[in-house]
């Protein structure tokens, strides 16, 4: 009977941290990017800025322009993890300039996104 009774206030003391929250890491997000997703410049700017919600690593950014072939953009000034990162761009006139990048949430997360912004 005495081991019934320990085991019973055993389960009793230990079953509520079963159900304790754990807390979850939460992935980065894009919050916004310079200039802005869909923006009309007059000029090309010198560089792109991503900002995101957490560090990240940026791994590959592809620009492409208009009839010009896509262009791996120059990423070795980024060493570590950055919630704001700064690539230099290469212009290529005016016209339409589509960004699609990829890289790394600082928990490992593969994350990938695009934006574009248009020059006159």
């Amino acid at each position: 009977m005495r081991n019934i009774f320990s085991a019973a206030i055993c389960v009793a003391l230990t079953a509520p941290l079963a159900f304790a929250p754990v807390s979850v890491s939460a992935h980065s997000e894009m919050e916004t990017t310079m200039p802005s997703n869909g923006a009309t410049m007059g000029d090309v700017p010198e560089n792109v800025s991503f900002d995101f919600t957490d560090e990240v690593r940026l791994t590959e950014v592809v620009m492409t322009h208009k009839n010009h072939p896509s262009v791996d953009l120059d990423l070795s000034g980024q060493k570590t993890f950055s919630r704001q990162i700064d690539v230099p761009v290469i212009g290529m006139g005016d016209g339409p300039y589509r960004f699609e990048w990829r890289g790394l949430d600082k928990d490992g997360h593969a994350m990938q996104g695009s934006f574009t912004f248009n020059v006159k």
